[in-house]
């Protein structure tokens, strides 16, 4: 039967033993204290539901209005958010789409023929391997390492590009998380240097993922890409994250680069837009009373993540067994444990003994055993008790 579907879609769909362990549990009706929560809609955020629904009732909203990159009054809110980063973006930079994984795919489209590759950190977040799949992308891994805090390296991603290009591959952009999901560590202003220093020497574009751009963490501020004027660079972001509100489905590409090479590809992009059609109307009406909410939301997830940071920390320093690295923002933490199994054999021994859920290390990409990472958005009466479980089970192995 595989011979009536493309090859892009050939995926391993067997579901692996931690998933199937959990499943399990659940179908048990077994309690469970989940870490690994990343749903800001069901962890107990409080939100403005009377400005939220009102901002959906528009009497323009009912004429049709297509514009491939978006209307200008959602696009406008969003200029005017970077305009407070320092950013001199301009509403005619931005290209809405309905999610980050559409942008992806828009940008995928525009830069990358069939069989091009893109340079992907690890550890990273596992869906990309299933956004280059659908583009016919080949992913080709850089590394992050980790001393002292985590860094690009620069070795690895150089070595990248030339093995890919022995081999025969066209490379046409490196993708930054920024900040990194799982790994919460921002890229350096040394690091944006180097990185357009790369990409003007061999001819790539940057990709740039800043979901979690507004959760740092610490007292530097966070620069944005879309003030990268060097390097042709595509950054990704939406309300998903800034404003807490991934079921809205609001989400953008901002375009900036050297002006010709930024005009040409924001041409390009536009008739990707126009083909697929743009936007939903009514969404695009609340874009600006939904932006508008993520100073109140930001507020109650920052005090979250850094009230389990701190409950966290607490508990490591009562044992020598685990340590927490390094995070500068995001809602996750990485943890590393003693390597006494494999570390889906770790989350799924957890999880069957003491009821608590944890991401192993490689559906991020770890290279090593020995990792496990854990939501900093889960209630906070529910991680701790989660994190004393776990490290006790630790204590006891």
């Amino acid at each position: 039967m595989s011979s009536f579907f493309a090859r892009r879609t050939g995926w391993n769909l067997i579901p692996n033993a931690y998933s199937e362990a959990l499943a399990a549990h659940r179908r048990a009706g077994r309690k469970l204290l989940d870490l690994t929560v990343s749903n800001p809609t069901i962890v107990g955020l409080h939100y403005s539901y009377a400005e939220l629904l009102s901002s959906l009732v528009h009497r323009e909203a009912l004429t049709y209005e297509p514009q491939p990159k978006g209307l200008l009054i959602a696009r406008e809110p969003i200029a005017h958010y970077y305009a407070e980063k320092g950013s001199d973006l301009t509403p005619e930079d931005l290209i809405l789409t309905t999610s980050t994984s559409e942008g992806y795919s828009y940008v995928f489209r525009l830069l990358c023929n069939p069989g091009d590759a893109v340079l992907v950190c690890i550890p990273s977040y596992p869906l990309f391997e299933f956004l280059g799949d659908l583009q016919d992308v080949k992913l080709v891994p850089y590394e992050l390492v980790y001393d002292h805090g985590w860094q690009i390296d620069f070795h690895s991603l150089q070595s990248a590009i030339d093995g890919a290009h022995r081999a025969g591959t066209q490379c046409r952009a490196v993708l930054v998380v920024h900040p990194n999901n799982p790994t919460g560590s921002y890229v350096k202003r040394h690091e944006v240097e180097e990185l357009n220093r790369i990409c003007n020497a061999t001819g790539l574009a940057i990709v740039a993922d800043e979901v979690f751009l507004d959760y740092g963490l610490t007292a530097a501020p966070s620069i944005t890409f879309t003030s990268n004027t060097n390097v042709l660079t595509f950054t990704l972001s939406g309300l998903s994250k800034i404003s807490a509100l991934p079921q809205m489905k609001v989400a953008w590409v901002a375009t900036s680069g050297p002006a010709a090479l930024k005009a040409d590809a924001l041409s390009r992009l536009e008739v990707i837009a126009d083909t697929y059609l743009s936007m939903n109307t009514p969404m695009q009406w609340a874009i600006p009373a939904m932006l508008d909410q993520r100073h109140d939301i930001q507020r109650q997830l920052l005090t979250r993540i850094r009230g389990n940071l701190e409950e966290l920390d607490s508990q490591l320093a009562r044992q020598s067994l685990c340590r927490r690295l390094d995070v500068e923002g995001g809602w996750y933490a990485v943890v590393r444990v003693p390597v006494m199994a494999t570390d889906e054999e770790f989350a799924i021994a957890l999880l069957r003994q003491i009821g608590v859920v944890v991401h192993p290390g490689h559906f991020y990409g770890f290279v090593a055993d020995g990792y496990i990472v854990m939501s900093l958005i889960t209630p906070r009466e529910e991680f701790s008790e989660g994190i004393t479980r776990l490290l006790t089970f630790v204590a006891g192995t």
